[in-house]
């Protein structure tokens, strides 16, 4: 990537994978992420498969969704959630749900669902948590939470919802075929029920991909739990081994493989495969590094360091774990640009089939 492509060279959002109506070569770079088509200060990002919600840190309008959809939202709009049929407004004085229209988004006429907020609470809301409980961005549009819970953070999976309270213990339930749960079997919970097997470890944060989860204790281990499919638990994947001897193969047949190749072909072949991990398990970190911030995607899973380097591994296809190329890993991979920038990531979002990185000049 050329030098001028670091939005000033003091750091800000950037984007990599997935990107609707491109090839997928455009998504391989690690490009600033472009607000209205320029660099712009942004508070956070909100993904979901065809288009974002980017919420600015100043400046108006306040809130845009770009992609698929492309909208700037109304003054009194301070966040959303997207998703492929409705979009989840927080505003001053309501939660509203629109339906997506084709490519257009317009808060016209009867929302599809509103909720009231009383005056000033919209400013201390961090969804998917409102008061009473929490929303998502198709039906049901809201769901109850006991007020035992003490909710500090609430992350939404594809079937499931993973839940840390004021104590830092962690509560799931939902779908549960793939072992998103962390209760150590396949079945599904209706209702919040503790992750047992992390009771007495305080989590400071958590994230709910498509089929998996994560969690990060207050001492910087990281713990990962559900489907592996495609390596997003960073455990031996028997898909991701089968692509790597292919590739290997091809490779054979036109030249002689280098030692280091032939090892990243068969290596992980000498253990046993991992599709469903139904209990957290604890993650070795590449150099023993403590981490600070997770996020999941579908089928991927980034990392931000408390030294602020990035790690991601899973599903690569269109290029959402930032190495510049499709290939997918269930090893945990540094994303070398930002160190080699200088920049020290901050934050990271995982969209269903892209990534989202806040970082910052060190």
């Amino acid at each position: 990537m050329a030098e001028g492509a670091r939005g000033g060279g003091g750091g800000g959002w950037f984007q990599f994978g997935f990107c609707f109506g491109k090839a997928t070569e455009a998504g391989l770079e690690v490009a600033p992420l472009l607000v209205g088509g320029e660099a712009g200060p942004v508070r956070c990002v909100r993904p979901s498969w065809s288009f974002s919600g980017i919420v600015r840190a100043g400046g108006s309008p306040p809130v845009l969704l770009q992609g698929a959809v492309c909208a700037a939202l109304p003054e009194d709009c301070r966040d959303v959630l997207p998703s492929e049929t409705h979009v989840l407004v927080l505003r001053e004085a309501a939660v509203e749900s629109w339906p997506v229209e084709g490519s257009a988004l317009v808060l016209e006429g009867e929302p599809a669902w509103r909720c009231e907020i009383l005056p000033g609470e919209a400013a201390t809301v961090e969804l998917p948590l409102v008061p009473g409980g929490y929303v998502a961005p198709r039906p049901p549009f809201f769901t109850p939470l006991p007020s035992t819970l003490q909710a500090r953070k609430l992350a939404l999976g594809y079937e499931h919802a993973v839940l840390l309270n004021t104590e830092g213990a962690l509560f799931s339930w939902g779908g549960g075929r793939h072992g998103q749960l962390g209760h150590g079997e396949l079945e599904s919970r209706t209702e919040p029920q503790l992750v047992e097997a992390l009771y007495g470890v305080p989590l400071v944060d958590v994230a709910a991909g498509g089929w998996h989860s994560a969690g990060i204790s207050e001492a910087g281990d990281l713990y990962v739990w559900g489907w592996n499919e495609m390596g997003q638990l960073a455990l031996p994947s028997k898909s991701v081994a089968e692509s790597r001897a292919t590739t290997a193969e091809v490779k054979r047949g036109n030249t002689e493989l280098s030692l280091a190749e032939q090892e990243a072909a068969q290596g992980p072949c000498k253990a046993a495969f991992i599709s469903i991990q139904a209990f957290p398990a604890l993650l070795d970190m590449p150099d023993g590094a403590d981490v600070c911030k997770i996020s999941c995607g579908s089928r991927h899973t980034a990392a931000v360091t408390c030294t602020g380097e990035l790690y991601t591994w899973g599903w690569g296809k269109y290029g959402q774990l930032g190495h510049g190329q499709t290939a997918s890993s269930d090893e945990a991979k540094r994303v070398s640009c930002f160190v080699d920038w200088g920049l020290r990531v901050v934050d990271v979002v995982c969209g269903p089939w892209t990534t989202y990185v806040h970082a910052v000049a060190q």
